[in-house]
């Protein structure tokens, strides 16, 4: 792949060419001369768009696509396109299949779909068998296969000793355990934050409690096993609180947000919309302050699209009996740059590869091209015509964003949006 990208404004702070506007020539893969204008004897391709920037490829760590099993939601495919017109080069798969993703030949499958794609795709492996929290995984065998992290997805440890035993098991290969925090004894048959608008619209709530036990508990574990722990989705201020106070330990913990948890509060649900039927669960002001001052701080290392696409039997049903979930691929750009400088939404759109295995590429001659293309300034109101997912269940619909993609380089390969 021969590429010369013309007049590109440079967004990497690993870059010599950081915040200039360059001509950027890619061949064969990589970055070989970087310059205020380069020529094109050899007739390459040129990319000229307007205000173009470009950075560092996007990475999430939190992706759900559906195959195998829930193919009506999406396929592996399909929401590997949906993550390269979003701007994401390398996303992780959570295991929430039909079957769940819980052997070395289910890791095997998942690679293989992926394989050659523009956009790099890491298979999380569930950590226990079929997601049913009693038994381990096949953890060791799904490392060998590929599996970056392991993570029964939405779905909470309650056995504190398993909790134990899956961090001790997983540091002999440094593998990354993941816990979804929520105390299922406490939150119940909730189905929103319990606050004065759970209890206004007459909906059962669960509490901030839920969570901040489940995560007190599990960085415990995680002072006297050792091991790697990532939190997932956090959603309340103290468990902020709880994090910070733990990295000052020195404890190999991290953790993410969902990015509708720092944008709306929990009187979105006011109307009961089920695209606003989340988990955790939408919080109060005072929550999604704290959780945007953690993303400013360092203390939440990663905010995640959660992306969870959901067919619409599941969601055009009572409120009480939707599923989970919004898609967030799409909006993820423009609605980061509602709350943050550009500077810090690029920032986070490229933080938490390390802690799943993918090495980071700067901007600079000499490196693999792995790069995001935008433009930071267009504003839109997001509708379904910005929706590449096979599942139109977005939060964000009607909202007024900021910043639309133009496309990816990765792998060798060019994906551009028409």
């Amino acid at each position: 792949m021969n590429i010369l990208i013309k007049s590109a404004t440079i967004i990497d702070s690993k870059s010599e060419f950081h915040n200039t506007t360059q001509d950027v020539l890619i061949e064969n893969g990589v970055i070989t001369k970087i310059a205020k204008r380069v020529t094109n004897p050899k007739n390459y391709q040129e990319i000229k768009l307007e205000n173009l920037h470009i950075s560092q490829g996007w990475f999430d760590s939190s992706v759900s696509f559906g195959e195998p099993g829930f193919e009506e939601r999406d396929t592996i495919l399909n929401g590997l396109k949906t993550a390269a017109a979003s701007g994401f080069t390398a996303v992780a798969l959570n295991p929430n299949t039909n079957p769940v993703i819980d052997s070395n030949a289910d890791i095997t499958f998942i690679n293989s779909k992926a394989h050659r794609n523009v956009v790099t795709l890491l298979p999380i492996g569930a950590l226990t068998a079929s997601s049913k929290g009693i038994d381990l995984a096949e953890l060791y065998d799904m490392n060998t296969a590929g599996a970056v992290a392991f993570y029964d997805y939405k779905k909470p440890i309650s056995n504190p000793n398993l909790m134990k035993i899956a961090l001790q098991y997983a540091s002999n290969f440094d593998g990354l355990v993941c816990s979804f925090p929520q105390e299922h004894k406490i939150s119940g048959n909730g189905v929103m934050n319990e606050n004065i608008t759970s209890t206004t619209l007459g909906l059962k709530g669960i509490p901030a409690l839920a969570e901040e036990l489940q995560v007190a508990r599990d960085l415990f574990l995680l002072e006297y096993t050792g091991g790697k722990l990532h939190i997932p989705t956090i959603s309340t201020a103290t468990s902020v609180a709880l994090i910070r106070e733990a990295k000052k330990k020195k404890l190999d913990v991290t953790c993410s947000v969902a990015i509708h948890n720092l944008y709306f509060t929990d009187e979105a649900l006011n109307d009961f919309n089920t695209h606003f039927k989340v988990l955790p669960p939408l919080r109060t002001q005072t929550d999604v302050d704290a959780l945007i001052e953690g993303v400013k701080d360092g203390t939440i290392d990663m905010v995640t699209t959660d992306h969870n696409p959901i067919d619409v039997e599941q969601k055009k049903v009572e409120f009480d009996y939707a599923e989970y979930g919004s898609i967030g691929l799409e909006s993820a750009f423009g609605a980061l740059q509602n709350i943050f400088t550009l500077k810090k939404t690029i920032e986070i759109l490229t933080k938490g590869k390390s802690r799943f295995g993918v090495t980071a590429t700067s901007i600079n001659v000499g490196e693999k091209s792995n790069i995001t293309l935008f433009n930071p300034d267009t504003k839109y109101t997001f509708s379904k015509q910005d929706i590449v997912s096979k599942s139109n269940n977005t939060i964000f619909e009607n909202e007024t964003l900021k910043g639309k993609v133009y496309g990816i380089i990765s792998n060798n390969k060019v994906h551009l949006n028409s």
